[in-house]
């Protein structure tokens, strides 16, 4: 067949089919048209997930009659006046997302600026354009979209359920609004259902204005139970909250990242979260991020998509350690801090102190019971008063108690110890009174022996000791009355997991987890009252003390309204 020159409604649908694939992204670019267009609030009213109806209405600039002629043909844009594509500081750029729309559905635009009399309107209907005409409508705009992809059935039956695509329509505001908490937000659903309504924040600062926002998407847990962030790198500046490790979740989709005012999709957040928390939470674990990085518009190409969904930077490794490092940072900075709600949420306070009655409580087998002595002065943890079933150290603060896993904390101060000591003159050993043999399968004994000189720089030295075993003549200082072969036959199933693409070094993170897990102090052992305030000195002398290695809380603290409102006395 010969070429030929496809008909102007033609290719508008195919890009149509590039940029509008589903009603949010038609909902995305009305309303970040909206946004660029100065509003202060923005209406949106969906009718069967947004296919019989998508209304975004607004209070911005308004267009003039001849401002809407040109807005709904391909390539008119208002937003790059220097013609410049690596200076783009608009969400909206390239002129496409109105001729798009239009191309696939009845689309009619009603709009009018603030210093006018008249507002216009404009229909178009499968890609034909008719005229402006005259209209009512208060300043701003109004853009309605009905039956979205009409012109294109085909496209209609890739579309999910009206309640799936509302909820994809919802899950697109949300994340504008996140970048916008200046602009007040309104989502009408069928039978003029509110599925969303969020006022304008008041604060005077980007931070006091994020926090409120944050909290109304979020989650208010979030929002008391999260870290500042605020770091510069390279022109670049990072800010936003970062969740407490024991504020997670199984999946990372509450992971946020805002560029210039863009929310964008990235797998570099993802990765760099990932290795931020890495040595605070299990690996099927993710935290609670939203972040907002902002940087110079050359530095940053967002016309990687047509959807604009991604962006590219000129130097991803910057910004990569940008987030990591500010990350790390504020969570050690967070000290012994632990969120007040978990993942792994504990048992009613009230039911178990009522099922275990007096016995509950009871003093350390050997010991005199703590006495009603002052508070350490500036000691957040209290003073150690009882221990409970061999697993749990009660103490009195100031005003309250708190309560702490005692293998979980000492886990973690051991594991700090043991990343501190490679990091400075590399980890003590202590040689063993008589070497001891494990015995594995022949395979693990010889994974084991490969990496022998690696986990010597760790402590713990071994070498072959015939087909199927080997012999630890060495072990960490730090390790104690360690259970030498549970701890060998552990890392060599580790290190069949890894197989041999890393180094440990690279690892380091897992090997001192596992290291300090074995060595930590067991659930069912005694510990004496000089013990136990011991360990909650340490605690709150050590970063990310908050939470154990895997992201569970190593302590949960009840303050004195909390006990009363249990008892029924507020």
């Amino acid at each position: 067949m010969a070429i030929r020159l496809l008909p102007p409604v033609l290719v508008n649908r195919i890009a149509a089919g590039e940029v509008i694939e589903r009603p949010a992204a038609a909902v995305k670019e009305l309303v970040e048209n909206a946004i660029d267009a100065g509003a202060s609030r923005i209406d949106i009213v969906l009718k069967e997930g947004g296919q019989a109806l998508i209304s975004v209405a607004d209070n911005g600039a308004g267009m003039t009659r001849d401002e809407l002629g040109l807005a709904v043909e391909r390539h008119c844009t208002s937003k790059l006046p220097d013609d410049d594509l690596s200076r783009i500081a608009a969400l909206g750029f390239r002129g496409e997302a109105l001729p798009s729309i239009g191309a696939v559905s009845r689309m009619r635009i009603l709009s009018r600026p603030p210093d006018t009399e008249n507002a216009w309107e404009i229909r178009v209907e499968a890609g034909e354009k008719q005229a402006p005409l005259p209209a009512a409508h208060p300043s701003g705009t109004r853009v309605e979209v009905r039956d979205l992809f009409f012109a294109t059935p085909a496209r209609l039956k890739f579309l999910k359920t009206p309640r799936t695509e509302r909820d994809l329509v919802l899950d697109t505001v949300r994340r504008l609004a996140m970048a916008y908490p200046a602009i007040a937000f309104a989502v009408t659903g069928d039978e003029e259902r509110v599925l969303l309504k969020l006022a304008a924040a008041t604060g005077t600062g980007v931070a006091s204005a994020r926090r409120p926002r944050l909290a109304a998407l979020l989650g208010r847990d979030f929002a008391e139970n999260s870290v500042e962030i605020d770091a510069e790198r390279g022109g670049f500046r990072l800010s936003g909250l970062a969740g407490l490790p024991t504020l997670n979740r199984a999946l990372p989709r509450d992971q946020y990242l805002v560029v210039n005012g863009r929310p964008v999709r990235d797998k570099l957040l993802v990765g760099a979260v990932r290795a931020a928390y890495q040595d605070v939470l299990a690996r099927d674990r993710h935290p609670i991020v939203a972040l907002f990085l902002d940087g110079p518009p050359a530095e940053i190409d967002v016309n990687v998509h047509p959807a604009k969904a991604e962006v590219r930077f000129r130097e991803a490794g910057l910004v990569r350690g940008l987030i990591v490092g500010a990350l790390r940072n504020a969570l050690a900075a967070a000290g012994h801090r632990a969120s007040r709600q978990f993942a792994f949420p504990p048992a009613s306070p009230s039911l178990a102190f009522a099922e275990a009655g007096n016995k509950f409580l009871r003093p350390i087998e050997g010991t005199e019971p703590a006495t009603a002595t002052a508070q350490p002065e500036g000691a957040p943890l209290g003073t150690a008063r009882a221990q409970l079933h061999g697993t749990y150290i009660l103490a009195e603060t100031a005003n309250g108690i708190v309560l702490v896993d005692q293998h979980a904390a000492h886990e973690r101060l051991v594991y700090e110890r043991m990343k501190d000591a490679l990091a400075a003159n590399g980890v003590a050993r202590q040689v063993l009174l008589l070497p001891e043999v494990v015995e594995l399968d022949e395979a693990a004994a010889a994974r084991l022996a490969a990496r022998a000189e690696e986990l010597g720089e760790f402590g713990l030295v071994l070498e072959p000791f015939g087909p199927g075993a080997v012999v630890v003549r060495e072990v960490p200082a730090l390790l104690p009355g360690v259970d030498v072969a549970a701890l060998v036959r552990d890392l060599a199933n580790e290190l069949a997991e890894w197989g041999d693409a890393l180094a440990l070094k690279e690892r380091i993170e897992t090997v001192c987890g596992t290291l300090a897990c074995h060595t930590s102090v067991r659930a069912g052992r005694r510990l004496s009252p000089v013990e136990m305030d011991a360990l909650l000195r340490q605690m709150e002398a050590t970063p990310n003390s908050g939470q154990c290695n895997h992201g569970r809380p190593t302590y949960v603290a009840l303050d004195l309204a909390d006990i009363e409102r249990l008892f029924g006395r507020r």
